[in-house]
């Protein structure tokens, strides 16, 4: 099984998302975000941001919003979905499928002295945008 990859900053959740997907380290995965290290802590990312990312890494890919017609392509293994924002997820957070589940950067949310990441079997909020 693959090893999960925890955020380390209250919103590196995409960062970890990425380097999950591309299999490298957090730290190489936030170089290549523009302002990562500031975003990571006070304003978070844009799907747009993580496509850029990934395309410049040679990944075709693009972000949708979830409707009734795509809702099924979220489970295909690399898909990053952004839930919605609520109480317990104020910005929001990003997952992404792994291992036919989901691969949560901060699964002890809110303690983040330790943050700790690990798989889920369902998305604990409603999904809003994929990246596919």
């Amino acid at each position: 099984m693959e090893k999960s990859i925890t955020q380390q900053g209250p919103s590196g959740c995409a960062v970890a998302c990425v380097a999950q997907l591309l299999n490298i380290t957090y730290d190489r995965a936030i170089s290549l975000f523009k302002g990562g290290r500031i975003k990571e802590i006070y304003l978070g990312f844009y799907c747009k941001e993580i496509v850029t990312v990934l395309r410049k890494k040679g990944i075709n890919c693009n972000f949708r919003y979830i409707s009734k017609e795509n809702a099924n392509k979220i489970y295909k293994n690399g898909t990053i979905v952004f839930i919605k924002r609520t109480k317990k997820y104020p910005q929001g957070h990003y997952l992404i499928r792994s291992n036919n589940s989901w691969m949560d950067p901060w699964i002890n949310m809110p303690r983040m002295n330790p943050a700790k990441s690990g798989f889920r079997k369902k998305l604990p909020g409603k999904p809003v945008y994929a990246i596919f």
